[in-house]
C-alpha cells in the first residue's frame, strides 16, 4: 500500500499516564457531628461521649471518612481524635475536611508511593479527562514528583496534549 496510514503515536516513546488508573476503590463518606451536638452548636462531652459508644463503627469498614461539622461550632480537637479512634480498625482513611480534602489526602499517598524512577529521560503526558473525582492537586503532585526523572511533561492526550516542560 503506497498511501499507508502509520500510526506514530503508537511507535513514539511516548509514556501515558492515567492518575485515573490509580483511583482506589472504596466509598467516600462526609461524616458531618452537627447531629451529635446539642442544638447543633454545642458538644455536650457526656452526651458527644455517649454518641460515640453507641454508634456501629463496623458500618464505616473499608470507607474513606471526612470529618467536618457544617455548623459554626467550636469542636475541640480532642473531639475529631475520638472518632478517629473508634473509626480506624474499619475505615481506610480518615481526615478533618471535606470530600475534595479527602480525595487529595487519598492521592497524596497513592503518589508519595508511587515509583517514577521508571520514567526516567521519557515524554510524559499525564491524560486529563478524567470520569473519576481525581483532585486538581493530585496532577500538581504527580508533574512535581515526575519533573526531576521526565524528558518532557504534557497533558491532555497525545493528539492534543498541551506541553508543560522539557528537560534542558
Amino acid at each position: 500500500m503506497k498511501d499507508e496510514i502509520i500510526n506514530r503515536v503508537a511507535n513514539s516513546k511516548l509514556v501515558t499516564i492515567d492518575l485515573e488508573d490509580y483511583y482506589p476503590e472504596g466509598k467516600r463518606v462526609l461524616f458531618d457531628i452537627k447531629d451529635w451536638l446539642f442544638e447543633g452548636f454545642v458538644l455536650r462531652e457526656k452526651d458527644f461521649r455517649q454518641q460515640v459508644a453507641d454508634c456501629n463503627w463496623s458500618d464505616y469498614k473499608n470507607q474513606y471518612i471526612a470529618l467536618t461539622c457544617s455548623t459554626d461550632a467550636i469542636i475541640p480537637g480532642w473531639a475529631y481524635m475520638l472518632l478517629s479512634i473508634n473509626l480506624e480498625p474499619y475505615a481506610k482513611k480518615i481526615i478533618i475536611g471535606d470530600l475534595e480534602q479527602l480525595e487529595t489526602s487519598i492521592y497524596q499517598d497513592i503518589i508519595n508511593n508511587l515509583d517514577v524512577s521508571g520514567y526516567q529521560d521519557k515524554p510524559i503526558i499525564v491524560k486529563g479527562c478524567a470520569n473519576k473525582p481525581v483532585p486538581q492537586n493530585a496532577y500538581i503532585m504527580l508533574s512535581n514528583k515526575l519533573k526531576p526523572f521526565a524528558k518532557s511533561i504534557m497533558y491532555g492526550e497525545a493528539c492534543s496534549s498541551v506541553p508543560l516542560y522539557k528537560k534542558k
